[in-house]
């Protein structure tokens, strides 16, 4: 533990994510609300200056005549990981080292690279790298019908349950590195408010032109699958390894790759519904 130390620097915060006390200390007291809007989903205001993990933040701009551009400077304890005359850059370096903390740190919590809709009251896990393609999606199985959980990341409990992290989803067009930001609402859809139990996993590899086959796996190669995309993998296997086995105990895996996500979406259903999913066929 450390304290929060504001001598010097013009405003701080710490807060609670996920069991973690973090804070966070700025140059100029309007970064903090450009920084608010990076926090993890479902973070709460912490009662004490003692944290875990400390960034420190050096918020750049124009100097007194206006032409030249002071550098934004970010570090995580006393390591810099961001040093830049744009400061969304600084901040999306921020965001991304405190997204890995939480992941790796989160106490009871295992965090997962994964898509997740509920439908009829349990899961679909939809595990994948970033750029897979999880966004798109899971824009399409909350347009058609499905409950927004998240796009990012599945957050399993130690019963194997799913709970929302529900910031909005980050739709890219093309190669942008950055996506436009929309809420399950917008989509026609509805955001989880609560856990709910795994029962499908699908790991859906992106390939243009490819058919919709999904394949079951078993319990051994299903669990090595999703602990590929496992944050906290090696750092804490002796929580996460049962935590998963719960999940693949519980739920139906499969893999296969894709194409279109609107059609993938609706063979998902389908199977979700109960359908086979050698059949290709389709929600009604």
């Amino acid at each position: 533990m450390q304290k929060l130390d504001r001598l010097g620097w013009a405003a701080g915060l710490s807060f609670e994510a996920y069991g973690l006390l973090i804070g966070v200390r700025v140059n100029d007291p309007a970064g903090l609300d450009l920084i608010r809007g990076r926090l993890p989903y479902g973070w709460a205001p912490a009662l004490t200056d003692e944290v875990e993990y400390l960034y420190s933040i050096i918020v750049g701009g124009d100097d007194t005549d206006g032409r030249l551009r002071r550098l934004s400077v970010v570090y995580a304890d006393a390591v810099r990981i961001g040093r830049t005359k744009d400061l969304t850059a600084a901040l999306d370096a921020f965001e991304k080292d405190l997204e890995l903390f939480v992941g790796e740190k989160a106490r009871g919590r295992v965090f997962v690279h994964a898509g997740v809709v509920g439908w009829d009251g349990q899961g679909i896990m939809l595990p994948g790298r970033s750029f897979s393609g999880k966004s798109t999606l899971v824009a399409a199985l909350i347009r058609a019908g499905a409950t927004y959980y998240s796009d990012e990341f599945a957050i399993l409990d130690a019963a194997g349950q799913v709970h929302p992290f529900a910031r909005p989803l980050s739709l890219r067009r093309d190669q942008e590195l950055k996506g436009d930001l929309v809420t399950a609402t917008s989509l026609g859809g509805r955001t989880g408010v609560g856990p709910i139990p795994v029962g499908h996993v699908f790991l859906c590899g992106f390939k243009a032109g490819a058919r919709f086959r999904p394949r079951a796996l078993s319990h051994g190669r299903a669990c090595l699958e999703i602990l590929r995309h496992t944050l906290a993998a090696r750092s804490t296997p002796e929580f996460v390894l049962p935590v998963l086995q719960q999940v693949v105990e519980h739920a139906r895996v499969f893999k296969t790759l894709r194409d279109e996500a609107d059609d993938s979406a609706a063979r998902i259903l389908a199977v979700a519904r109960g359908g086979s999913p050698d059949s290709g066929s389709r929600p009604g």
